[in-house]
């Protein structure tokens, strides 16, 4: 058995089925479709199961089914009482360097900032590493939560070397962006190496930003230079799979 859809809900005639899938795959995979081409928008219902069944001709367990993998995946959200709707997922261009408040705003993401910790921390042989300091130095630490629209999205922590941003105890964190600090210390953010991977948090952090311990997050890698080629800040951040994802653009340099 294949799945088909009566004609007034005709496939996308660019999408493909692999007719040799499970049906609830089939299903998953066509609703999918649906919501990257934007006929499913973010924040609106899709049809519902009784919809679907009639849609498809197929019955509930296997419209259940493709829609409970949707919803793992993130790309759904149940609402008791009201259907199930598509989330809004944020982009991230990793050739823009910016901060994520900064982010946010070009997205017209309404976002937020809870500091879990601040203070001073030696260096150690990692991070002196990194900054190409002794371990011995100081370094100033952030942790916090990020938030998009009332939600939590993210965990990150903040590396900068404590002789570049002396007495940042000071400022508020929660008002002024990590660039707006680089600004009062008359530093100069040129460049940055980012790297992605994916990593699992401890239980106590999987539940800041609301997910399981099991499921896995991105972590994006950040190590930032000034106009000297100096590191001045690494950064980590543990951002939720379904609520992220990021595109990267590849130039073809043709040399004359």
């Amino acid at each position: 058995m294949v799945i088909k859809e009566r004609e007034d809900y005709a496939l996308s005639r660019t999408q493909e089925v692999d007719y040799n899938s499970p049906i609830y795959v089939q299903l998953r995979e066509a609703v999918r479709s649906k919501i990257e081409e934007g006929e499913y928008a973010p924040g609106t219902a899709i049809p519902s199961e009784h919809e679907l069944m009639s849609i498809y001709g197929i019955n509930r367990s296997t419209v259940r089914n493709a829609i409970d993998e949707l919803v793992k995946e993130g790309l759904l959200k149940r609402i008791q009482g009201k259907g199930v709707y598509v989330l809004k997922q944020i982009e991230r261009d990793l050739e823009v360097l910016g901060g994520f408040t900064q982010t946010m705003a070009e997205k017209e993401v309404r976002s937020t900032k809870k500091i879990l910790q601040k203070g001073q921390r030696r260096a150690g042989k990692k991070y002196a590493s990194i900054f190409e300091i002794d371990e011995r130095e100081m370094l100033y630490y952030i942790k916090r939560l990020d938030y998009a629209d009332g939600e939590p999205i993210a965990i990150e922590e903040i590396f900068i070397p404590y002789t570049l941003v002396p007495n940042v105890e000071e400022i508020d964190l929660s008002v002024f962006q990590m660039f707006d600090i680089y600004k009062f210390y008359r530093i100069n953010p040129m460049r940055a190496w980012q790297t992605l991977d994916l990593a699992r948090l401890t239980q106590a952090d999987s539940r800041l930003i609301d997910i399981n311990k099991e499921q896995t997050v991105f972590l994006f890698a950040c190590t930032t230079y000034d106009e000297d080629d100096r590191v001045i800040e690494y950064s980590k951040s543990y951002t939720r799979v379904d609520k992220c994802n990021f595109t990267v653009h590849f130039h073809n340099e043709r040399k004359v």
